[in-house]
């Protein structure tokens, strides 16, 4: 899968939720490898900040990320539909401290998306592909999210307040296909008996009922309701029964928990990948949502690229048969047993490591070892098959080693093993030459890396 950015840009207007000042956000096309970024237009030098959870300063009604002591706060539902539509590199201009709230939900920004559509790039889409059980928790809070390995990306979710208006409620999400329409409308809300404490901390001066759902579910006199109204500078409500006391109704019946859910992925973009996993998340808010995505982002930053993930049961893109078909070499030296994927810049092999490899025989014949020249050979054939995948009638070609650097040998290779490698594109293919970067992997953990220059020559 390549990147996506967006076609064209838009712009959304609208008040901030804490300051109540009109905003106007941007959202413009980007380069590959850009991530989400946001401009602060308004400011002396126009400074911009990555939107990535190591940024994370503050979770208070919102997900706030700063940088240099520049910061933007409620970036999550905008984030959160630009994530749910695939969306990789977008520049945000913004002309104040946060993004506008809208309606409380992240409906204008997926429509804007929508409307201007996405544009492919070049460079390949990476994953954060969960592998085990990864758990965090709040025991303050009694918030918990779990995350397990799944072939795509989904969300539960289970919320629980001590009201006797919101108390136990779920939503799901099985496909990211489905967000637009199930969880990009869902409004952000609030309780009446916390709203004079939030103004009082001078949050949600921009809050009204048509930017969030609004909870009566404590008995408070109208005259207090009142001076909570003018504190807001909204038109007096009399309420005389528990509920929610909005005109629009609720979008569905569990609303509030599809908003939180809406929350979770917006967080979640925060890593700077898109996650393969299933989130499971019981009376999740921004505090757990940024913890799980700090976690997951160190994962990210200490690993260039993961382990591409092997699947045995699946049939392969080339097998040995065919690989003899394009590479001359032969038993002992084909090093290369089967590709399993394939891009224009990258190519993942597998080689099944045996006790029968006639080199373990001098190699050392009391602890049998892979020589690592061995494994880089293994990845220069991996890679002579990328690079003959560029050309028309591959079968007349064949590719030659011109260099080697920075080699690495991390952890030993023995029988029993199996190796998966994973060649990519340094350089673009010039001349029949092409600057690669190998990498071996045994199950999660990298064995070997170098880099390496290829020559592809036409057969005589």
């Amino acid at each position: 899968m390549k990147q996506l950015t967006l076609k064209d840009s838009f712009t959304v207007k609208g008040k901030g939720l804490h300051t109540g000042l009109e905003i106007e956000a941007k959202f413009m096309p980007a380069p590959e490898n850009h991530g989400y970024v946001i401009q602060r237009v308004d400011l002396d030098g126009m400074p911009v900040i990555d939107a990535v959870a190591e940024n994370v300063v503050a979770t208070t009604r919102g997900t706030v990320i700063a940088k240099d002591g520049v910061s933007v706060s409620t970036v999550e539902h905008a984030l959160a539909a630009f994530y749910a539509a695939g969306v990789d590199n977008v520049l945000i201009q913004l002309n104040g401290g946060e993004l506008p709230i809208l309606d409380g939900s992240a409906a204008e920004y997926a429509a804007g998306i929508e409307r201007v559509g996405l544009e492919e790039q070049h460079a390949e889409k990476e994953f954060l592909i969960i592998r085990h059980k990864i758990e965090v928790e709040d025991e303050a809070t009694g918030a918990k999210i779990v995350v397990l390995p799944d072939d795509n990306f989904n969300v539960d979710v289970k919320i629980n307040y001590n009201s006797p208006v919101l108390s136990n409620q779920y939503a799901t999400m099985e496909n990211i296909a489905e967000f637009n329409k199930e969880i990009a409308p869902s409004r952000t809300f609030v309780f009446v008996r916390e709203i004079e404490g939030l103004l009082h901390s001078n949050l949600i001066k921009g809050g009204d009922l048509d930017n969030a759902i609004v909870i009566y579910d404590s008995p408070i006199g109208q005259e207090q309701l009142d001076h909570i109204a003018d504190m807001m500078g909204a038109p007096h409500k009399h309420v005389t029964e528990f509920g929610f006391i909005n005109e629009k109704p609720l979008t569905s019946e569990n609303e509030p928990a599809r908003h939180k859910l809406l929350d979770i992925i917006g967080d979640i973009a925060l890593i700077g990948r898109p996650l393969k996993g299933r989130v499971l998340a019981t009376r999740p808010g921004h505090t757990i949502n940024t913890k799980l995505a700090k976690l997951l982002r160190r994962d990210v930053k200490r690993m260039d690229v993961i382990a591409p993930v092997y699947n045995p049961n699946l049939p392969p893109i080339m097998d040995n048969i065919r690989i003899r078909e394009l590479l001359p070499h032969r038993f002992p030296f084909l090093l290369v047993d089967k590709i399993i994927d394939m891009g224009d810049n990258y190519i993942v092999g597998v080689k099944n490591v045996t006790n029968d490899e006639p080199f373990f025989q001098g190699h050392f014949p009391q602890e049998p070892v892979m020589p690592g020249v061995l494994q880089v050979e293994a990845m220069a054939q991996t890679g002579g098959m990328l690079v003959l995948g560029s050309v028309d009638e591959p079968e007349r070609y064949s590719t030659y080693f011109m260099k080697i650097d920075n080699v690495k040998f991390r952890q030993k290779v023995v029988p029993g093993d199996t190796l998966i490698f994973h060649v990519s594109f340094l350089t673009e293919l010039r001349r029949g030459c092409a600057m690669m970067k190998g990498r071996a992997f045994v199950g999660e953990k990298l064995v070997c890396e170098c880099e390496f220059m290829a020559q592809i020559i036409k057969n005589k």
